[in-house]
């Protein structure tokens, strides 16, 4: 079956290294229109050189897949399977987590931005060196300069962390990501090509070394059957958002001041490795806040006053 489906077998080996050499989605490639084959692409992350790749390119050009393609091809190794590749060198990965696709839980009433946060604070709370992380188009549930702020910050913290330089895919539309290159040295941008011919876009879904200016978005509104009147307004729109923009970063600020800015990376609180701290982070997680009174409120906190002060 491996064979019929010209899978190879990979090299599983105790490094940082995660190579994938013309990869494949196992399951597109199956679902190809007769006459086409899957585009494949080679990926490379370590934690010395590549940890952190940005991938940029308008909507349907294929980054959710290629991110899909890298986790499914790490899981299958490691499972002991033949993957979808040229070839394969899969440095051991302890843990795969994944932010990817849009979702909300009406139920709970959690928005779609709250779901992703909930998820991307799972994923920067628990990584590990070995850790194998995925985001696509983190932080387009809220505002423009609230979601660059937010994918800036969670790329440069997950850079930054000083135990786990945990291999990262960061697929977005936040070109602005993009200057993080010239300041972070283990940050390498990429994007997923098209070509524009006569005012219209092919899909080459080919991975590139460097970073992309554009979203195309009007063009995907476009094909998708957008109004002749909407797609002509986009675009006189955009020319004149460009225009007032064109030379500022986030909030006005040019993008290596924001970097130069950065403070390195802070433990959390209940991550220090004190007996003391951790005593501290047990009494307040065994609190019920729901039916405690103001005075033995009051007392609990004297109690945490008292082991602070060591009586």
């Amino acid at each position: 079956m491996a064979q019929y489906n010209n899978y190879i077998r990979p090299v599983i080996e105790d490094s940082d290294v995660l190579e994938i050499c013309q990869g494949r989605h196992p399951v597109i490639e199956k679902q190809m229109p007769v006459g086409e084959s899957y585009i494949a692409n080679d990926v490379r992350l370590d934690s010395s050189n590549q940890q952190i790749m940005i991938i940029t390119g308008p909507n349907m050009a294929g980054k959710s897949a290629l991110l899909r393609q890298t986790a499914l091809i790490t899981l299958l190794a490691q499972i002991g399977s033949f993957v979808p590749a040229g070839s394969a060198r899969i440095g051991l990965v302890d843990k795969i987590f994944t932010r990817v696709g849009a979702s909300d839980n009406i139920s709970l009433g959690e928005s779609t931005f709250m779901v992703e946060m909930n998820e991307a604070a799972d994923i920067l709370n628990n990584l590990s060196p070995r850790s194998l992380v995925l985001f696509d188009e983190l932080g387009r549930g809220t505002s423009t300069y609230d979601g660059i702020s937010i994918a800036w910050a969670i790329v440069e913290h997950i850079h930054e962390h000083p135990k786990a330089q945990a291999r990262t895919l960061f697929a977005t539309h936040y070109h602005e990501l993009n200057e993080m290159e010239k300041s972070f040295k283990r940050i390498r941008n990429y994007n997923v090509s098209v070509k524009e011919i006569d005012n219209r876009i092919i899909f080459l879904r080919k991975l590139e070394r460097g970073g992309s200016e554009h979203s195309f978005g009007i063009h995907v509104a476009k094909m998708a059957g957008m109004p002749k009147s909407i797609v002509k307004r986009s675009g006189e729109i955009l020319i004149q958002l460009e225009s007032d923009n064109r030379k500022q970063g986030i909030s006005g600020k040019p993008l290596t001041q924001v970097s130069e800015q950065r403070e390195g990376f802070q433990l959390s609180f209940f991550q220090l490795d004190d007996p003391v701290l951790c005593q501290i982070r047990d009494e307040i997680l065994n609190l019920d806040v729901n039916n405690l009174t103001p005075i033995e409120a009051l007392n609990k906190l004297n109690e945490i006053k008292k082991i602070i002060r060591g009586k």
